[in-house]
């Protein structure tokens, strides 16, 4: 995975990824009457199908064998730069390409050949105290989640392709300690205290060092789905990493004080909740690598299920107690008058009523001797 540095020269590319040009969306945050529910009317595909970003659920994916490793290809080293960092108002964006020569690429994992170039990478967060990721595994959602974005090498017009882009998406989970990793970066921050604001970082740094581990790169999900900004085009072959990567508290809270965008002559207020709603899954799949959790879903009787399982047992058990013969309630004995246990006693064969209810209880006690649940079915099942 490891390669040479090399001069990197910056190249703006324009991309619908984390912003379009005439700002004419915003989020919930900045203003709800330009917010999420009404980007359809500016961007129709906002409305469409295979939108992002999505809920995983683990009892819905689906293993797939071709998912394996990625091959980084300059991840590894860190170039002479520059790089910019860019406050466009929506996010913050670390611009990273340099062009055709690029060789900042990614292949293999399943995605389409022949590879895809990194772009650039941005950030989503939330309020301070608050969930900011886009994706969420089983409901949970992180502090924080960073898109790198690339774009397919053998497509000129990206956006017009399903798999035209390859997002590699990473939760960032709070810690109390600083993550070194971030601190060019986050010292950068500063400098970008207005819209439109950019930075050349005056320090690069190896890509991987903000990606998992190497056993955490094996562990992702696929799904296609599309920008999660303006104009949303159905376009992604996301990657959504199942671990997150530790970023300090503090440094979390540096993103939440960026400015966000604003009408002329307002005074700057800090941009928090940049994150799309997520949108339903509809038909489509949701694949795990090998290495990735999925969980099982257990069989539970729904309710009315256990009724029915309770009534067809009672109804054998009636059953079979009415074909054991031994269950069957025999007639009472004939007492002659010399058998009579009361010989001023009329008997004759003649069943008293005291007598009787006498010998019934006895024959009853005998047929429970018999057949312990005869007694017990009388007794009110």
């Amino acid at each position: 995975m490891r390669s040479q540095g090399f001069a990197l020269t910056f190249l703006i590319v324009p991309l619908l990824v984390c912003g379009d040009s005439n700002d004419t969306w915003c989020y919930d945050s900045q203003d709800p009457k330009c917010g999420p529910t009404h980007w359809k009317e500016m961007a129709p595909a906002c409305g469409g199908p295979a939108q992002s970003p999505i809920n995983i659920d683990l009892h819905l994916v689906q293993r797939d064998p071709t998912l394996g490793p990625f091959i980084f290809q300059g991840y590894n080293s860190a170039p002479p730069g520059p790089w910019i960092l860019e406050n466009n108002g929506h996010t913050v964006v670390l611009h990273v390409d340099a062009g055709a020569q690029s060789l900042l690429e990614i292949r293999g994992a399943g995605l389409p050949l022949p590879a895809y170039r990194a772009l650039q990478l941005h950030f989503h967060w939330g309020g301070p105290g608050q969930a900011g990721s886009e994706h969420s595994l089983d409901g949970q959602r992180r502090p924080m989640e960073m898109h790198v974005v690339h774009m397919n090498t053998s497509l000129g017009e990206a956006r017009s392709h399903p798999d035209g882009l390859a997002v590699l998406a990473v939760q960032l989970a709070e810690q109390d300690t600083d993550n070194a990793n971030f601190s060019a970066l986050v010292s950068g921050l500063k400098n970008v205290c207005q819209r439109g604001a950019s930075v050349n970082l005056t320090s690069t740094f190896p890509l991987a060092s903000l990606l998992p581990g190497a056993s955490g790169l094996l562990r992702y999900y696929r799904y296609a789905g599309s920008l999660t900004t303006p104009g949303c085009q159905p376009a992604v072959v996301w990657t959504v990493f199942e671990g997150p990567i530790p970023i300090g508290r503090a440094q979390v809270a540096q993103f939440q004080t960026v400015p966000q965008a604003g009408l002329p002559g307002s005074s700057p207020t800090p941009l928090t909740e940049n994150f799309r709603p997520q949108q339903p899954l509809g038909g489509r799949r949701v694949s795990a690598s090998f290495g990735a959790s999925i969980r099982v879903a257990a069989s539970v009787p729904t309710p009315f299920l256990a009724r029915v399982h309770g009534a067809l047992l009672s109804l054998g058990l009636n059953l079979w107690l009415l074909q054991d013969p031994r269950s069957q309630i025999q007639p009472l004995p004939t007492i002659n008058d010399a058998e009579c246990p009361c010989p001023h006693v009329p008997c004759g064969g003649q069943s008293q009523p005291a007598t009787q209810n006498v010998e019934t209880s006895s024959a009853s006690s005998e047929r429970e001797k018999l057949h312990p649940k005869a007694g017990a079915l009388a007794g009110g099942v």
